[in-house]
């Protein structure tokens, strides 16, 4: 499957254009600041209906507009025999948002994630390991959400209950309240932490090939730092008792602190450099290029899942992505992702020789002040 057609409308700086996309991919070409990253944003926007650079949908309209809209269409392919039209759009006043998929609105947003496959490459993936643990379970929280039955909703169960609890929390309501929301937060957290923990525990010797591979030999580890203690919890209804018996640990500190301090909203996922016996995390001592070699092992991770999860080759968006990285390493992901099952390519890059993965395949476009040239 790949993204044949892709129409803009008041989307950041872009010019309304309607565009049809190679099978193979594209090259846009163009200075910094012309919008080359806005068109990846807006082709990752139909996958996650979300902004990969963490803004809010009112700060991707045009400036001056009122509405903004991204239609694309993609054609089956061996993975996929039928192709499908994701449209999503965002209206300022009311704060309005509306996508369909093949012109019908789902019953829920969630619906309509994860059609296209994405998986997009950026400088600021480095965020992924240096940022807080608030990152790693953003990033937790999307691959899981597109690959994962069931864990949109119980992430959606969860947050909800959590909201409630909290706000009973901060107005001292008496425990007899406040814990009427524990058993919808247990049931769906459980569900959650035991997703997170599948996930990196199947994936972690993935993360740590691809780390060797693109480093050049060194090692690292990825494990997941669960805020409830799991030990010997196994099963999901062993791993609702651990949170049960958290949540009843935290009451005193709950109580004063007027939050609640237990469960998956505070998880975290440990990134560290593994060489000769020493365990270093990676967001307190690993060197620029040791952190952004985790980032691109967690987003090959990522394209990994795509394939085996959803039974298809994954669309790589990549935004100038060897712009700081040195030679070395740049030569070994170009070897490793030259030699991955990935489906359409589209890349950005300031010049023609900055285009290096699929060089002489893929067709060149250009962009100056949001205008893509064909």
């Amino acid at each position: 499957m790949h993204l044949s057609a892709l129409s803009l409308r008041h989307f950041r700086n872009l010019r309304n254009q309607e565009l049809e996309l190679p099978r193979e991919g594209v090259a846009l070409i163009g200075d910094n600041a012309q919008g080359k990253s806005n068109f990846l944003e807006a082709i990752y926007y139909l996958e996650t209906l979300r902004s990969f650079r963490g803004a809010r949908d009112a700060q991707m309209l045009g400036f001056g507009e009122e509405v903004f809209r991204v239609v694309g269409t993609t054609e089956g392919g061996d993975d996929e025999p039928r192709g499908v039209q994701v449209a999503a759009a965002f209206q300022k006043k009311g704060k309005r948002k509306k996508v369909s998929v093949d012109g019908t609105e789902p019953d829920r947003l969630t619906d309509a994630l994860g059609h296209l496959s994405a998986v997009i490459f950026s400088p600021s993936d480095v965020d992924l390991v240096s940022g807080g643990p608030s990152e790693r379970r953003r990033f937790l929280d999307i691959v899981l959400s597109l690959n994962e039955p069931g864990y949109v909703r119980a992430l959606s169960d969860y947050r909800k209950s959590l909201s409630r609890r909290n706000a009973a929390l901060r107005a001292g309501q008496p425990w007899s309240l406040v814990s009427v929301w524990d058993q919808g937060l247990i049931r769906a957290g459980a569900e959650i932490m035991v997703a997170r923990r599948d996930w990196i525990g199947t994936r972690a010797s993935a993360f740590g090939d691809y780390y060797a591979r693109v480093s050049g030999g060194r090692r690292a580890r990825m494990t997941y730092r669960p805020n409830v203690s799991l030990e010997d919890a196994a099963s999901t209804d062993a791993v609702e008792h651990a949170f049960r018996e958290a949540l009843e640990a935290a009451r005193d500190r709950e109580a004063r602190r007027g939050v609640t301090v237990a469960g998956p909203h505070r998880d975290d996922v440990r990134l560290q450099l593994s060489d000769e016996g020493d365990d270093l995390d990676l967001r307190d001592y690993g060197s620029g290029g040791q952190r952004r070699t985790a980032a691109l092992a967690l987003r090959l991770v990522e394209a990994m899942t795509i394939r085996e999860r959803r039974s298809r080759r994954p669309m790589i968006l990549l935004d100038d992505v060897f712009a700081e990285l040195d030679g070395g390493r740049s030569e070994r992901i170009l070897e490793l992702m030259d030699g991955e099952d990935t489906g359409q390519v589209v890349l950005t890059a300031p010049k023609d020789a900055d285009v290096r993965i699929r060089r002489d395949a893929l067709p060149r476009w250009r962009i100056q002040a949001g205008e893509i040239t064909t």
